[in-house]
C-alpha cells in the first residue's frame, strides 16, 4: 500500500494513542515509521505530549500462503509489473521525503515471508514487554530494509533478539510454538475484522490513515477534533 486519506475503521482506540498495523516485508511500513518519527519530533518541538504507539501485526501476504505455510508466487493478485514499477517510484519518492536514506532499493531486499518474524515479535512482546518488543521490532525492520538480511531465517531472528537482550534460544522455540502461531493468526483475523485491508494503517479514535502518509496526515488524525 502507498497512501490513502483518512477513513473510518471499526476500532475503539482513543484519540491521542495510535495503533499501527504493520508487516515487516512492506516497504511502506518502513516508510510509515519514518513519517511517524517526523511527526513525533514535530510534537516535541511544539511541547506536546508524546504519542503512545501500539504496534499490531498484519499478514500482508497471507492471501498467497498455501495450507502448508509456503508462499505461492503463482497466485494471481492483480499486481503486474506496472504495479511494481509504481511501487518502486513511490518508495524512492517517499524515501527522499522522509529522510530514510538508510533504506535499500526495493529490489535489493530479500524476498521473505514475515510469519516467523512476526511470531517471534509476538513472543518478545508477551515475554519481555513493550520496550524490548519495540527494540526487537525496529531491529527486524531495519535488518530487512537497511541490511537486506533474511528475516525468515531463525538464526537471523535469534541474532537480532540477542542484540536487544532476548535469549536467542527462546526465539527459536517461539517460532516453532503452535499456540503462538494460533494466537498470531487470531490477531491477523482481528485486524481484518476491524477493517484493516493493507499496511501500514494508523488508527486513532475509530478513524484511520492508510499507507505511508506524511506527518501532516498523522497530525490531522491525532489532533483534529
Amino acid at each position: 500500500m502507498s497512501t490513502d486519506d483518512a477513513a473510518p475503521v471499526d476500532d475503539a482506540s482513543d484519540r491521542r494513542p495510535v495503533t499501527v498495523y504493520s508487516d515487516f516485508v512492506c516497504p511502506f511500513c518502513y516508510l510509515g515509521r519514518a513519517s511517524l518519527r517526523q511527526y513525533r519530533d514535530d510534537r516535541t518541538e511544539r511541547d506536546l505530549p508524546a504519542v503512545d504507539v501500539e504496534w499490531q501485526f498484519f499478514d500482508l501476504r497471507g492471501h498467497k500462503r498455501a495450507p502448508d505455510g509456503e508462499i505461492r508466487d503463482d497466485v494471481d493478485d492483480g499486481k503486474d509489473e506496472d504495479y511494481y514499477d509504481q511501487v518502486r517510484e513511490n518508495v524512492v519518492r517517499l524515501r527522499d521525503e522522509y529522510d530514510a536514506d538508510e533504506m535499500l532499493d526495493f529490489d535489493e531486499v530479500h524476498d521473505a515471508d514475515s510469519w516467523d518474524a512476526q511470531q517471534a515479535a509476538l513472543y518478545v512482546k508477551q515475554a519481555y514487554g513493550s520496550e524490548t518488543f519495540r527494540d526487537f521490532y525496529d531491529a527486524v525492520l531495519e535488518a530487512h530494509w537497511e541490511e537486506g538480511r533474511e528475516i525468515d531465517d531463525v538464526d537471523t531472528l535469534a541474532d537480532l533478539a540477542e542484540a536487544v537482550g532476548v535469549d536467542g534460544d527462546e526465539v527459536r522455540a517461539a517460532v516453532d510454538d503452535d499456540a503462538l502461531a494460533d494466537e498470531l493468526e487470531a490477531q491477523f483475523e482481528t485486524a481484518r475484522e476491524r477493517g484493516v485491508t493493507g499496511v501500514p494503517t494508523f488508527v486513532a479514535d475509530g478513524h484511520a490513515a492508510r499507507g505511508a502518509v506524511p506527518p501532516a496526515h498523522l497530525r490531522r488524525l491525532l489532533e483534529d477534533d
